[in-house]
């Protein structure tokens, strides 16, 4: 499976991403679905700093995502996608989308209207419907920060389940 993680966090690419999950996963790749950053070369350049020598990072526009996930899933390279938020996660294409894949809700840092579902995820009412709409996909979405942590199941990040973080565990991530 050359996508072995797909991830919404805010930070995009840092040493949470590329140390803990890029060891554990043994990434070579980082693409970063991001409309902002894909026109920031300036932008681009600081976040490749934070990449492995030996790993790539590359930075598209989330128009693209359909076109840039077909060819991911093609490609043995073991890569991360990492998306700013759950906004862009459902600006993708639908048909991008596969059965059996999994999103990681990574951090999300509090803002107004938000409610905390751990200490690094934080979501509103707008997010948790696209949590909704992505589940109604086929897509597993759940929390988890580190790759040491439990994850926590899409009932609790929608705010109708309990505090334990057990139950639905993705399949992948």
């Amino acid at each position: 499976m050359a996508i072995a993680l797909l991830r919404v966090d805010e930070r995009l690419i840092h040493g949470q991403v590329v140390i803990a999950w890029g060891n554990h996963l043994r990434s070579r790749r980082y693409v970063v679905l991001d409309d902002d950053l894909a026109d920031s070369e300036w932008e681009q350049d600081l976040y490749r700093l934070a990449v492995p020598p030996k790993s790539e990072a590359r930075f598209h526009r989330v128009a693209e995502g359909l076109q840039v996930l077909r060819e991911l899933r093609q490609d043995p390279t073991t890569t991360v996608v990492l998306f700013r938020n759950l906004t862009a996660a459902m600006a993708v294409d639908p048909a991008a989308w596969e059965a059996g894949d999994a999103l990681n809700l990574g951090m999300l840092h509090h803002k107004e209207g938000s409610s905390a579902v751990r200490s690094y995820l934080y979501l509103d009412e707008g997010d948790r419907a696209a949590v909704k709409v992505l589940r109604e996909r086929g897509v597993r979405v759940y929390g988890r920060d580190l790759p040491s942590s439990s994850p926590v199941d899409a009932a609790e990040i929608l705010g109708n389940g309990s505090q334990s973080g057990s139950g639905e565990t993705p399949a992948r991530g």
